[in-house]
């Protein structure tokens, strides 16, 4: 089961015993009267309404207080009522109240006709004292106080939203006055204040936390979707309209999270608007719909992801539908997605921040989509990863589970499935050190099995996305989040259709919270967000050119700001990098890993000032070294999770040894590793590639290993060359082993390690590169410097002398091609010629 549910409240287990200890619970105890006790409303501050009968039918209101557990006895009616409604302001001094009075049947055999059926009262409950009525008609009224600023005038006045049957919504304003005693009377005499909110709506939803109303009236040839904000000491605003494309068969009002009414929710109409508005703190706002199907055995609901300007239409193929069974899908707000839940058949986690893709959002049947404690779909989200179960009286905080989390990713057999999970746990549940341990076994143990994705290049992405984002808004927009540019993968039994829909147009002016995020979406999408992310197109062009320069010109003023840029990278990681490192990463220069680090914080950081023109230069710097630097110590963490679970350590740079089983393994996740840092042009902790190349040498087949080398995979490091030449012994195996790499160095590395082997084939080897060194530039007479010192008695071998003769006269024009080396020279290729001669001879030199 993937989603975790804590029981936060329950009328059962907080309320009943309360209700017994008063002798209040008798009438609880029967069966006929299982709707006697339940769940009314929940308000802002987390407090619970509640209403039951008494022994002698009387009907009374309780509270309960979440944080201090503490039940509280609010109202009592004498006479059985039905409550519909009910909400009590932040005070606890006034308690609104909506009730049914007598059924139809009961006005017509009581000859009651001219009794309104339903009556709406506002009473002083501070103490108990007037009752003001505020409606007595024969529709049906909900009843919302606004929770505006508890800090602000909260004893002098109150507001209160009636939601009626007939398709309007107003508010009263409500004054109140403290009289002896700390008695709090209501000070208007007369009738109360009141505004109309709106008007002709079908459809309504509170959303409490924010203190909006989200609304929905019939326009022209379309339903519009419309939003009011409540603010504190101000009337309300309008501040969003947005066209919907739903059709709605029932013309009654539907009224969401405007109290919890027990006994319509057990007389659904079938054709009923399931529809709920959610929100998310990163300024996401989605409409969730339950479309009727025609199609037996066939589900249907939209999606419409109103700050990305689309809608998904979902259509579920359902395996095991028992008509009796099936209810409508219900929604869940857990902020950073949204789920469409049906009992029994399904459970889908839509990814609201991305959206585009469906391989971010997770589709789930089977034991996987059950949830043990919501056995039927009479159940609401009210707040944001908060469950109301209407029928049980349960409330209940939901989150994702990581363990069934890291369990479904273990066991997934799609790659949608795996991306899913993979985005989930690192996005949604967030990058903890043990999580990210495990993420990275599973990766480990599934390079071959992921077939669609790269899951390295998903771990470092999203990793960095989730550590970074929440270090400024809109740093989401402008940072990749995934390595995928497109998705061609399907969902098995359910069909997606997506349709471009306009964007909703908001009227508040100097947004602040929500709707400044919300702004911020929309805008990004007028301009085309895929192309806001940062890419590394320029970054791998910039990279191969620079490369490529001779060593002459790598001294320019770019190139010493792209080496200072790394090394400022390199020493911002060690303040907050205090973990034991695994040698020899981080302990050695590494030119093109450094060049590459140095080019990405250059290109990052123009790309952040392009789009964060409100951001001072100084900040950008900040979150510029702090990305890269988390990109290198994530690649670190891989590897040290990696080397600890394969329990390797130091001797992998003894060459006299074969590699074991464990280090072919840590080889080959280390080459996935290079391989996706390539594919995306990231830069590697320097000494990466002599680690890799060490691994290479003692698990590879000679063969094998040149190949590497040849085709890049291997890269030969100063480090690991110097210490293979010194450490192996002039065996036959390790000549060709050394003689190999020796034929493969560029010219620059050759000319700093080939000493370190003191041996004649190098010594053949220097001597016949530098002749062909010296002959290739021949032609250049620009520079002129003395002979070199020669032999005081001359070899008598005419081939040789005519050559070094020869030599001597080139380097005397000045074209010696190793200067920094003053050992290699005409003399040093004589001596060497001589003694590989002497050798072919069988004579001994001296």
């Amino acid at each position: 089961m993937l989603l975790r549910l804590v029981a936060e409240f329950d009328l059962q287990r907080d309320v009943v015993p309360w209700l017994a200890a008063r002798g209040w619970a008798a009438a609880l105890d029967t069966s006929e009267n299982s709707s006697a006790l339940y769940v009314v409303n929940v308000e802002r501050n987390g407090k619970i309404l509640y209403t039951w009968k008494g022994n002698q039918r009387n009907t009374h209101i309780g509270l309960y207080d979440r944080q201090t557990k503490q039940n509280e006895h609010l109202y009592m009616f004498e006479r059985d009522l039905h409550i519909i409604s009910c909400s009590v302001n932040s005070e606890r001094t006034l308690l609104a109240v909506s009730f049914r009075q007598y059924t139809e049947e009961e006005r017509v055999s009581q000859l009651l006709q001219s009794v309104s059926k339903y009556l709406t009262l506002l009473i002083e409950i501070h103490p108990i004292n007037n009752v003001r009525v505020l409606k007595a008609v024969d529709s049906c009224v909900r009843v919302q106080f606004l929770y505006l600023d508890e800090g602000r005038h909260t004893s002098t006045e109150s507001h209160l939203l009636l939601a009626s049957e007939d398709k309007y919504i107003e508010q009263f304003d409500i004054h109140v006055v403290a009289e002896e005693e700390h008695k709090v009377v209501i000070q208007n005499s007369g009738q109360l204040p009141r505004a109309r909110v709106a008007d002709d709506l079908i459809w309504a939803q509170w959303d409490m936390m924010e203190q909006r109303l989200f609304y929905i009236v019939p326009k022209e040839s379309r339903n519009t979707l419309k939003c009011v904000q409540f603010y504190p000491g101000e009337n309300f605003n309008s501040v969003l309209e947005s066209h919907l494309d739903i059709s709605v068969h029932d013309t009654r009002l539907k009224l969401v999270n405007f109290g919890y009414d027990y006994c319509q929710d057990q007389e659904v109409a079938p054709k009923s608007l399931n529809l709920q508005v959610f929100t998310s703190k990163a300024g996401g706002l989605c409409v969730c719909c339950s479309l009727a199907s025609d199609i037996p055995n066939e589900i249907t609901y939209s999606i419409y992801f109103l700050h990305k300007g689309y809608n998904k239409t979902f259509t579920v193929s359902l395996e095991r539908a028992e008509t009796h069974q099936l209810k409508e899908v219900a929604f869940l707000n857990l902020d950073y997605y949204v789920a469409a839940y049906l009992p029994g058949q399904f459970l889908h986690l839509l990814n609201i921040q991305h959206p585009d893709l469906l391989c971010y959002s997770l589709f789930l049947t089977g034991e996987n989509a059950r949830i043990d404690m919501l056995p039927n779909c009479s159940i609401q989200s009210p707040l944001v990863s908060t469950i109301l179960d209407c029928c049980a009286g349960s409330i209940y905080a939901v989150s994702i589970s990581d363990s069934a989390l890291l369990q479904f990713l273990q066991n997934s057999k799609q790659d949608s499935e795996r991306l899913a999970a993979l985005h989930c746990a690192l996005l949604y549940v967030g990058s903890t050190t043990d999580l990210e341990m495990q993420i990275i076994w599973w990766i480990s143990e599934n390079l071959s099995t992921c077939l669609t994705f790269d899951p390295i290049q998903e771990f470092i992405i999203a990793s960095l996305h989730c550590r970074m984002c929440p270090e400024m808004h809109n740093l989401d927009k402008l940072l990749p989040y995934t390595s995928l540019l497109d998705w061609i993968g399907v969902i098995p039994g359910v069909t997606c259709a997506t349709d471009i829909i306009s964007l909703p147009i908001l009227e508040v002016q100097n947004s602040k919270g929500f709707w400044d995020k919300l702004n911020s979406n929309l805008e990004s999408v007028k301009y085309a967000e895929p192309h806001l992310h940062y890419h590394n197109n320029v970054l791998r062009r910039e990279w191969l050119n620079l490369s490529e320069e001779k060593e002459e010109r790598r001294t320019t003023a770019y190139l010493r700001n792209i080496f200072e840029n790394a090394k400022k990278v390199l020493s911002h990681l060690d303040t907050w990098d205090c973990e034991e490192r695994l040698t020899p990463l981080f302990q050695e220069e590494d030119y093109q890993q450094q060049l590459l680090m140095g080019l990405m914080v250059a290109q990052l950081k123009d790309h952040l000032m392009r789009h964060l023109q409100y951001v001072g230069k100084k900040k950008i710097d900040q979150i510029v070294l702090d990305y890269v630097a988390n990109l290198l110590n994530l690649i670190h963490r891989m590897m040290k999770e990696v080397w600890r679970r394969y329990q390797l350590h130091s001797c992998i740079f003894c060459f006299d040894k074969r590699g074991s089983a464990a280090e072919f393994a840590v080889f080959h996740i280390m080459s996935r590793i290079l391989e996706a840092a390539n594919g995306m042009c990231l830069p590697l902790p320097p000494g990466f590639h002599t680690l890799h190349l060490g691994l290479g040498v003692r698990c590879l087949p000679l063969h094998t290993l040149l190949h590497y080398i040849d085709n890049g995979v291997l890269h030969l490091t100063e480090t690991c060359v110097r210490k293979l030449l010194k450490d192996l012994d002039n065996t036959e195996k390790n000549e060709k082993l050394k003689f190999s790499i020796i034929t493969r160095l560029p010219e620059a590395l050759g000319q700093k390690v080939h000493h370190f082997w003191n041996h004649p084939i190098n010594a053949n080897f220097i001597a016949r590169k530098y002749v062909k060194l010296l002959l290739e530039k021949l032609g250049n007479r620009q520079y002129s410097r003395p002979a070199p010192e020669r032999h005081s008695v001359p070899v008598e071998f005419l081939p040789l002398n005519y050559l070094t003769n020869m030599l001597a006269e080139i380097e005397n024009q000045g074209l010696h091609p190793c200067e920094k080396q003053d050992q290699v020279n005409v003399r040093f290729v004589e001596e060497t010629a001589l003694r590989h001669t002497m050798m072919l001879l069988g004579l001994k030199y001296s």
